[in-house]
């Protein structure tokens, strides 16, 4: 099922306080994080300040406008998306406001736009991250080691076409595959229900290697499943019910970007795959 516009609704409205943001003159008040805003908890803090750099007066509106976040955090399209979110949905309660820095909102705009333009939205204007300080300026900023010499080199998943489901194939036609794709995997991929109408879409158990390639084996799994979330219309025919369901898939790295190609429905009395899955380590292209 294609997910609704509104499920990544970023419209230019929804920033219409953010102007009045920098306005340390504001009279705010600190408040305890709720539960609702799950989003935030685990942010370092637990105090936030009302109204907050959106413009939020209200802690209902706070939480209902940050649910609007939810599947795009889901898709895991930056390591610090939440936290550039959280400093403007729950700023921290200080003397004053600490936005996010340039730096920062134009990491997470890089990568998290193209998943918005996978489901027809764009990054919106009214968080242009010119409007953002500088990091020499007092500002939010952590984007350390770990992201610039581990993060930016991980393969990530790309919005795409959905790639045809095999469900009859010949022992020829997977080594061809295998053959002319970087890499190829075997998973257990399945849907859970995470609340009211809305599903995630997880791997089962551990991800076999037919061909690794630039594949790093503690990052594969987390990439495929954010394959799934971004192009959550291939995961829903993919896995169309609450049954697990086994695949092999192939598909090429290019500049950093991952894209599937092919998709083998793995069943369990097929031969065809099974055989081609042995012999591929000694088959020569």
């Amino acid at each position: 099922m294609m997910a609704s516009s509104s499920s990544f609704l970023l419209l230019s409205t929804f920033f219409a306080g953010l102007c009045r943001a920098f306005d340390f003159g504001l009279s705010t008040r600190c408040i305890s994080i709720p539960k609702d805003l799950g989003m935030c908890h685990d942010v370092g803090y637990t105090e936030m300040r009302l109204p907050n750099l959106l413009g939020h007066s209200t802690m209902a509106e706070v939480v209902t406008k940050s649910a609007e976040w939810h599947k795009l955090l889901q898709t895991g399209c930056h390591p610090y998306a939440r936290t550039f979110l959280c400093s403007l949905f729950s700023p921290v309660c200080m003397d004053t406001f600490i936005p996010p820095c340039r730096s920062m909102c134009e990491a997470v705009r890089d990568s998290c736009a193209p998943v918005l333009a996978c489901h027809d939205q764009s990054w919106p204007e009214s968080l242009n991250c010119d409007r953002f300080p500088a990091g020499d300026d007092m500002c939010l900023d952590n984007l350390g080691k770990d992201y610039h010499y581990i993060y930016k080199d991980l393969p990530k998943p790309t919005c795409q076409g959905c790639p045809l489901i095999e469900e009859t194939y010949s022992y020829r036609s997977a080594m061809h595959a295998f053959c002319d794709n970087d890499f190829a995997v075997r998973v257990k991929l399945a849907r859970r229900k995470i609340a009211q109408g809305l599903h995630e879409y997880v791997t089962e158990g551990p991800v076999e290697f037919i061909k690794q390639g630039m594949l790093l084996p503690y990052d594969t799994r987390n990439m495929i499943e954010q394959w799934l979330r971004i192009n959550d219309v291939c995961a829903h025919r993919m896995i169309p019910h609450s049954r697990s369901m086994v695949y092999v898939i192939a598909g090429d790295i290019h500049n950093g970007k991952a894209v599937v190609n092919r998709v083998f429905h793995w069943q369990k009395k097929d031969t065809q795959l099974t055989l081609a899955t042995r012999k591929w380590r000694h088959h020569k292209c």
